[in-house]
């Protein structure tokens, strides 16, 4: 839904949700947002959610009490993602607020604290970011909550593997089994803290399809 410079229209994105939800998608994964809300995207999140699609969104890179980002913001629908480092510490630039629900690590360029003679990026094979040469690919280090957000979406897609099919369980096991970071609970800088798939997937082993309203029982200990 975006060009090879990352930029694209609410009405693009909205289009790409209703097609991925007609299509069989049970999760959709966007590393994208845009300052504004829209009717037309919240509509197109309605519907796919509605059809029982798990959504998972970047929270933003605009750090400490930047703008909200949109689709991430529209918490009815979305599980919106922040971003950390390699410490564990939010990333500097990983847009904090009311509407964050998790974190998953993001990278940070700007250090190296895993000594590895690498900057601490998440590395992923793409194309060449340098020259936005969509036939040259190979891997390269990127930070972002754009980078922490499939790190949710993968972790959806293992629940749904392992039975527990509806979003408002998915969303129950990645966030009530979260590592909690920050204050205790709920905070604006990591949601409910950093994903941790053993743990989530631990919880979805008493989640049937059942479980349209409720919450599992935990089990992660």
């Amino acid at each position: 839904v975006l060009d090879e410079f990352g930029s694209g229209s609410y009405v693009a994105v909205a289009d790409g949700i209703m097609f991925a939800a007609d299509n069989g998608a049970k999760v959709i994964s966007l590393s994208l947002g845009g300052p504004s809300p829209s009717i037309t995207l919240e509509n197109a999140l309605a519907y796919a959610y509605n059809k029982g699609v798990t959504i998972v969104a970047a929270a933003g890179n605009d750090g400490m009490g930047g703008p909200a980002s949109y689709p991430a913001a529209y918490d009815n629908y979305v599980i919106a993602v922040a971003a950390s480092r390699y410490d564990e510490a939010r990333s500097s630039y990983s847009t904090t607020g009311s509407y964050v629900d998790i974190t998953a690590p993001g990278g940070d360029l700007s250090v190296n604290q895993n000594n590895d003679s690498y900057a601490d990026g998440v590395l992923q094979q793409t194309f060449n970011p340098n020259t936005q040469n969509t036939n040259d690919f190979g891997y390269w280090f990127f930070q972002g909550t754009s980078m922490a957000t499939p790190h949710v979406s993968g972790v959806a897609a293992l629940l749904i593997a392992n039975g527990n099919t509806n979003p408002v369980t998915i969303r129950a096991a990645i966030e009530k089994t979260a590592e909690d970071k920050g204050v205790v609970g709920w905070d604006s800088e990591y949601g409910w803290g950093i994903v941790d798939a053993k743990a989530a997937l631990q919880y979805s082993t008493n989640c049937t399809d059942n479980d349209k309203d409720t919450y599992c029982a935990e089990t992660n200990d």
